[in-house]
């Protein structure tokens, strides 16, 4: 998949200033429809993002079958990503991660089965190969750049749920 816009250099430079003592949350997908999920947290200069996920497109998107986040945004910054974190292995949530991870090039932070399912969708996908997962540990939180992320399993219809709390210093 190639992406063909202005953001794809990685010299891209916008007005978006950030004071690092302070935490952001940038919702690049999925906040406002099902499907698409991208979440961004941004702090200290480092950004860690929460669910790559695909979306199933409808009436309004004639042709299209499946929707993915615009990664332009961290894609034009890929030096300060700290990690993704998915959440479970349901496809709004992970299924974008084998077409957009050779873009962003992070560790992957999930639960085992998530990992299962995510090697298995690389395993199609051969720009994944050197893809870095990290297997979480619901008793220890995992220090991924100036977050720390704990992970509370979830009753969900998906083995490997989990919800995350984030601690910074700033909150």
């Amino acid at each position: 998949m190639a992406f063909n816009n202005k953001y794809d250099n990685d010299d891209y430079n916008d007005d978006i200033v950030f004071d690092p003592e302070n935490v952001y949350f940038l919702p690049l997908g999925g906040s406002e429809q099902f499907g698409v999920n991208l979440n961004v947290y941004a702090y200290k200069g480092k950004l860690l993002l929460i669910d790559c996920g695909i979306g199933f497109a409808d009436n309004r998107f004639p042709g299209v079958d499946l929707l993915l986040p615009d990664p332009s945004f961290v894609a034009a910054r890929t030096k300060d990503i700290a990690g993704l974190i998915i959440t479970h292995a349901h496809e709004d949530h992970i299924g974008a991660v084998h077409h957009l991870w050779p873009r962003l090039k992070c560790p992957i932070y999930c639960t085992e089965f998530t990992a299962a399912v995510l090697r298995n969708k690389f395993r199609e996908a051969p720009q994944c190969a050197e893809a870095e997962i990290n297997i979480i540990d619901f008793k220890a939180p995992e220090d991924i750049g100036p977050f720390k992320a704990s992970f509370i399993n979830v009753a969900h219809s998906i083995p490997g749920a989990c919800s995350v709390v984030l601690d910074t210093h700033a909150g």
